[in-house]
């Protein structure tokens, strides 16, 4: 018996050391058992073949982009292309993305706002914002793919959103940058006549798919940061930052941080839907615009701590949370004390028509954690804590928003801007998850030169005491980020076939090539391992055109199998699309070379793929 337990207990013993050698965390996160049952390593391991739990929906800042992460791994799944063409996928190349991006080769992609349910994400809708270009963008959860984009008018960066009330009803979007109306010139001068602080009401139709700008609102000239949506007794409120309401318009580092206070602005927005259907607007240029100077009501100004920057509202809905920046204060105000002050008009002051309330009258308390410099961002949990970044002192501070004690800090790596927690900007926030998106990364990885990454760090949150578990490169510059449980979102991996869509063709025999006057339109197919572009031509993966065509090339992938994409790129004609299976894509271009180019398929298919090719003939003008 005993011989029989010595190698038994050998294998115990030789695991427990693997277990240990490779799963054990050696660094100064924290204590951990030997056999490696508690290491940072073993919680953020995820097989091979199993998916991690939750999905990080982060945006790509000035790339323009979305990423997409799994966590716990932190595992950089995908960069879906929203605001920027992307020739990996043929994003801005086919027709459909070409006229959606609107001939912008990039944009500033901040803030990710998901769909709302009740209060909850529902996984359908993604909204993104660009601030370099003033458009917002629709992405389908179905398949991550853009449905719809926007250019917003009378905007100057919408830096604070996308926010997205509690049923999805709007999504509005504050200006960053006060601009006149039209973007017409004006004199700097004439700032505070003539600038206005546009914020816009969005409306999604889900049927049509389509945006839609309900009405604007001419705020202040002050600059808007970060916003947020009530929710349960404050779902039609909705809160926004404000700094620079000294109005300087020069050298603002130093003239835009005079004043001690600046201001959030709350506003009802079922009110503000109620004067569009009276008809309380202006019509500038055909939108409908509501001038607080002129139709009073549903706004008002509450003062806040030096240039605040983050404001979040609790998961109750009870509470609204502002971040000074410049001064080193959480202040918690009330929407039940500011429902009063308004009911009661404790109002100190009025600015451009909006009556400013009491500060005393909304505010609960001020927080200020003992060193900890440069409060920026909060976020929840579902214990009724609430963490918040500090930028300066580089850490992230746990605290009770109900009573203001401070239960927990934990350095990050550096100087953190958003905090986001798993669903924690919804009414049920899961806790477990919180991910700090670090603006610097020095010293943390590999160099590659001058430019440095940027970094995220996964932090446990489902104990008392927050753990750094994970800590990974991201390209710059991340903003926000929002974390869905993975099992809400349900992808489709295939195209359903659609006999009926336009230009598509589904049976090899179809595949043909029409010429109308100067224009050619190819219907043709991909499959393994080959294209079919005209089924009686002598050789059928060849295109002949000529020069001065226009050409829209239709191509329907008909693989149905899940993974087969297909692409097409033509050489030296700076073009490429790629093709999920079952969809249909469409290229257009004038052929305005002469020649003949290789064309053939840019994403691996088969076994095959090399020989997935064929030809573009140009033929010189006569």
């Amino acid at each position: 018996m005993k011989k029989q337990l010595i190698p038994v207990l050998a294998g115990l013993l030789a695991g427990v050391l693997v277990a240990t050698l490779f799963f054990a965390e050696f660094t100064t996160y924290g204590p951990y058992s030997t056999a490696g049952v508690n290491s940072a390593a073993e919680k953020v391991y995820v097989p091979l073949g199993e998916h991690d739990d939750y999905y990080l929906i982060a945006s790509g800042g000035h790339s323009g982009q979305l990423y997409v992460y799994g966590i716990p791994s932190m595992r950089r799944i995908r960069t879906v292309p929203v605001f920027t063409p992307d020739p990996a996928t043929g994003y801005g190349f086919n027709q459909k993305t070409k006229e959606m991006l609107g001939g912008y080769t990039w944009g500033d992609f901040h803030h990710p706002a998901l769909s709302l349910t009740e209060g909850e994400y529902d996984g359908k809708w993604l909204f993104a914002t660009d601030v370099a270009n003033n458009r917002i963008a629709v992405l389908d959860l179905k398949t991550f793919m853009v449905k719809d984009m926007l250019k917003v008018p009378n905007t100057g960066g919408p830096h604070c959103s996308a926010f997205v009330t509690e049923n999805t009803e709007y999504i509005f979007l504050p200006t960053r940058f006060s601009v006149p109306f039209g973007h017409e010139y004006a004199s700097l001068d004439d700032y505070e006549k003539k600038f206005k602080g546009v914020m816009s009401a969005v409306t999604f139709d889900e049927e049509t798919q389509k945006l839609e700008l309900a009405y604007q609102v001419a705020l202040p000239p002050y600059s808007y940061d970060v916003a947020d949506t009530g929710k349960g007794i404050s779902a039609d409120w909705a809160v926004i930052t404000t700094y620079n309401t000294e109005l300087a318009t020069t050298d603002l580092e130093i003239n835009a941080s005079q004043f001690d206070r600046d201001y959030l602005v709350l506003f009802n927005w079922r009110e503000l839907e109620k004067k569009i259907e009276q008809g309380e607007y202006d019509l500038i240029d055909g939108i409908k615009v509501i001038d607080p100077l002129k139709h009073k009501g549903g706004i008002y100004l509450v003062p806040a701590a030096k240039s605040p920057h983050g404001v979040d509202v609790t998961p109750d809905g009870k509470y609204f949370i502002s971040s000074g920046k410049l001064a080193p204060l959480l202040t918690v105000f009330s929407f039940e004390k500011a429902f009063e002050a308004i009911e009661k008009e404790k109002f100190v002051d009025e600015k451009f028509g909006i009556p400013v309330l009491d500060y005393e009258s909304v505010m609960v308390r001020e927080v200020n954690p003992e060193n900890a410099l440069g409060p920026l961002h909060t976020t929840f949990d579902d214990q009724g804590y609430a963490y918040s970044s500090m930028f300066i002192s580089s850490e992230v501070i746990k605290w009770n928003y109900e009573t203001g004690e401070v239960v927990d800090r934990v350095d990050v790596h550096y100087s953190p801007g958003h905090l986001v927690a798993a669903e924690g900007d919804t009414k049920s926030p899961k806790g477990e998850w919180l991910v700090s998106l670090n603006k610097m990364a020095k010293d943390n990885f590999l160099s590659v030169g001058p430019s440095h990454p940027e970094s995220m760090q996964l932090i446990d949150i489902s104990g008392d005491k927050m753990e750094v578990v994970l800590t990974v490169p991201v390209d710059p510059e991340p903003h926000y980020a929002q974390i869905i449980s993975a099992d809400k979102i349900n992808p489709i991996h295939v195209f359903e076939k659609d006999e009926g869509r336009p230009n598509s063709v589904w049976r090899q025999e179809d595949a043909r090539i029409e010429r109308k006057g100067n224009e050619v339109h190819v219907y043709g197919i991909a499959m393994r391992s080959k294209y079919i572009f005209d089924a009686n031509a002598k050789r059928k993966d060849v295109i002949e055109v000529e020069e001065g065509d226009r050409v829209f090339i239709h191509l329907t992938n008909i693989d149905l199998d899940q993974d087969i994409t297909h692409g097409l790129g033509i050489s030296d004609y700076d073009l490429t699309m790629e093709i999920q299976p079952g969809e249909t894509v469409t290229l257009e271009f004038t052929a305005d070379k002469a020649g003949t180019y290789p064309l053939y398929c840019t994403n691996f298919c088969s076994a095959l793929h090399q020989e997935m090719k064929g030809y573009l003939l140009v033929k010189p003008k006569k």
